[in-house]
């Protein structure tokens, strides 16, 4: 066997890998989702680059084909060292078995995992010991296994990186490690989506081909075992390219430096942006952000808060008129984006109920989502804090007895709920609100008869709102207020809801169906609310969690985060703001209506008031954003700083409050202000969370 043959498992499943990484690239670069033309050197960098990084991860990932192939050996069959090695093999697995192994410290599944991994390997061990006979037809199987698990793997990571790209329009980041923990809403999400059978019986067909074709030119590796020798020579190799590509990975890494977001996602290896993501899904901000001198940054906070003394938001929130303590109901509504709404510029009717509605409302038409999560839309509604790098507040260990509106409306005497029409256990909910002394109301709170329809996400809009009803009728007879936050679940993916309830079948999996059910089951609420005599006495508040999508061209694309917003009082007539604003705004301006006195530590404002100054934070799970002044400030990890001029792109017949798209072109010369005042709410909102500074009073 040539030198060149014994490396045949290698290059021959890399040959493949990279085939389907080429065919990935071309898929994403074609895909209608990739909002953006690439010049000819674009087009070199992403892929040349991206064949680049290809190889090298290829490489890391390859070692455990290198451990299992290195170990293929007869001479360790040989008597005595055979009975030696199975003796360690059983003695290994009693250790693991005994339940008092270093591996139970870990918890969970790992114990047994490994116990079945080392139960094999001794029963395959002993059946090779004493049947030798047998010992080359398993061989093949377990070599034909091994092969076949990595191409199923190359295949199923580039199905599952093209179905990311479609859902959100970049490789894999943050979300993609948050729904490893949430397995069960999004394995039934995917299932729910796609056509699972037909793509798993092809994926396995196309695997079954290809690791036959692969076999027949690997084979010779088993068939004619490398010596010892070679095998360190092979080993050898294997650890130099290793090593190199532990340094040459994190370094074609830093070239995805393009100002156009998409050269540098194609560019990208998947598997590696994920290693990324899972590594830094908690950002210190003090460790990777530009800072300010702690003084100094608290000082220029209080510029926006004149009140607030030493490092702490706190202050006194007064209003000269007799506090109104109606009922309040907040609907936060799934991926609803402005760009849904005909006043946007929607043309298709999908938010006819809301089109009529936002007319009678108090309808905030430039205002700006924290996040594009769920988690962020909450934490932003609830604790009204710009959104701090790494995870939301929602999902972190020290997320309970917060400084929340929960709690401005316990302290003026209200009954304070959570729906969700879910698993509340989904993004750690039902932790978070139960902890911030909010009665949970979940799918776990429907009787059988209260369900007329449910997928993964829960039950659909119709029936959270059918139990919002009896859960609020009970309450108005308590002679105390209520406030009830909802959180609906009939617009995500995938987008299914009864029949016949709107001109677009609930079975087809449109997204304009998603959003028009939702539309249709909000007006059938306010239906069913007017009816209720708690009604006159009730303010409803309904904005969106995030927009549907948050893939664009730059960093923070603008019509990404742009969300719709109202607050309903039967009692006023509707009216416009249409002041620069964020999602975290919106209950302190709440709060203003209703005149509550308070002491607060919110970062959001009564937008309202004279003396607010507009701004919006918008961010990711890194970058994170603020608007001013037509400047985007942007912070990002490495003490990065960009900024960007906003010159509006009209939209013909739009009105102008209503014009949501905006071209980024970088400032030449750097605004220290903004940059400043950026890091200052930033920053001091970081280290409050850090100091456990915003607990509630």
């Amino acid at each position: 066997m040539t030198f060149y043959k014994k490396f045949s498992p290698f290059y021959c499943l890399a040959i493949f890998y990279f085939i389907i990484s080429f065919i990935l690239r071309i898929t994403l670069f074609f895909h209608p989702i990739t909002q953006s033309s690439f010049t000819f050197g674009e087009s070199l960098k992403i892929f040349s680059f991206g064949l680049l990084s290809d190889v090298f991860v290829f490489i890391i990932t390859s070692v455990f084909l290198w451990l299992y192939l290195i170990f293929i050996s007869n001479s360790k069959y040989n008597k005595p060292s055979g009975y030696i090695i199975l003796a360690f093999f059983i003695i290994l697995f009693l250790y693991v078995a005994s339940g008092k192994s270093i591996l139970d410290e870990y918890g969970g599944a790992l114990p047994r995992i490994v116990l079945i991994f080392i139960g094999i390997k001794t029963i395959l061990f002993a059946v090779f010991l004493f049947i030798p006979k047998l010992k080359e037809k398993i061989r093949f199987w377990l070599f034909a296994f091994v092969i076949f698990l990595y191409v199923l793997l190359i295949l199923q990571n580039g199905i599952s990186e093209y179905f990311f790209w479609n859902e959100f329009g970049v490789k894999y980041n943050f979300i993609a490690v948050n729904y490893l923990i949430y397995t069960n809403e999004v394995i039934g999400n995917i299932m729910q989506s796609y056509p699972v059978i037909p793509i798993f019986t092809a994926l396995f067909l196309i695997t079954g081909i290809i690791t036959y074709l692969i076999l027949k030119k690997t084979r010779i590796y088993i068939d004619e075992i490398p010596n010892f020798k070679t095998k360190m020579k092979i080993s050898g190799i294997y650890m130099v390219l290793f090593l190199v590509s532990l340094i040459v990975i994190p370094t074609i890494a830093k070239t995805e430096n393009s100002k156009n977001v998409f050269v540098n996602e194609l560019q990208s290896n998947g598997i590696y942006k994920f290693y990324l993501a899972f590594q830094n899904n908690k950002l210190d901000y003090f460790k990777f952000y530009k800072t300010l001198p702690s003084e100094k940054a608290f000082a220029i906070l209080k510029y926006q808060f004149p009140t607030i003394s030493g490092k702490s938001t706190t202050r006194i929130i007064k209003n000269d008129s007799l506090e109104e303590h109606k009922n309040v109901v907040l609907i936060t509504i799934e991926s609803y984006s402005a760009e849904f709404l005909k006043s946007y510029g929607n043309d298709e009717n999908i938010t006819p109920f809301l089109d009529s509605l936002a007319q009678k409302s108090v309808q905030f038409t430039n205002l700006y989502a924290a996040g594009n999560r769920t988690v962020r839309g909450l934490e932003a509604v609830t604790l009204c804090l710009p959104p701090t790098a790494g995870e939301s507040v929602l999902k972190r260990e020290d997320n309970k007895n917060k400084f929340s509106t929960g709690n401005i409306f316990k302290q003026k005497g209200y009954n304070v709920k959570y729906m969700y029409g879910g698993d509340a256990f989904f993004d750690n909910m039902r932790d978070f609100y139960s902890g911030n002394n909010y009665e949970i109301v979940d799918k776990s709170s429907f009787a059988p008869e209260e369900i007329s329809f449910s997928n993964v996400w829960g039950v659909c809009d119709e029936d959270m709102y059918n139990k919002a009803i009896k859960v609020m009728n009970i309450e108005a007879k308590q002679n105390k207020p209520f406030f009830n936050h909802i959180m609906t679940v009939s617009n995500h993916r995938p987008f299914t809801y009864p029949n016949n309830k709107i001109d677009i079948a609930g079975d087809i999996k449109s997204r304009n169906g998603g959003v028009k059910y939702t539309d249709y089951a909000l007006r059938r609420f306010f239906t069913m609310a007017r009816k209720q005599p708690w009604f006159k006495n009730t303010i409803f508040v309904i904005v969106a969690d995030h927009c549907a999508s948050s893939a664009g061209k730059t960093q923070l694309p603008l019509d990404k985060y742009r969300i719709p917003a109202f607050i309903y009082n039967p009692d006023i007539k509707g009216v416009k703001c249409g002041k620069l604003m964020s999602q975290i705004d919106l209950m302190p301006t709440l709060f203003g209506l209703l005149h509550f006195n308070y002491e607060s530590k919110f970062y959001g404002q009564d937008v309202l008031k004279s003396d607010y100054k507009p701004r919006a934070f918008i961010a990711t799970y890194q970058d994170l954003g603020m608007i001013r002044d037509n400047v985007l400030t942007i912070l990002s990890p490495k003490q990065q700083v960009k900024q960007f001029q906003l010159n509006l792109i009209p939209k013909k017949g739009v009105a102008p409050e209503y014009q949501i798209y905006y071209n980024e072109k970088p400032l030449k010369t750097r605004r220290t202000d903004l940059v400043n005042e950026t890091i200052s709410f930033y920053q001091t909102a970081s280290d409050i969370l850090k100091r456990k500074a915003y607990q509630k009073l």
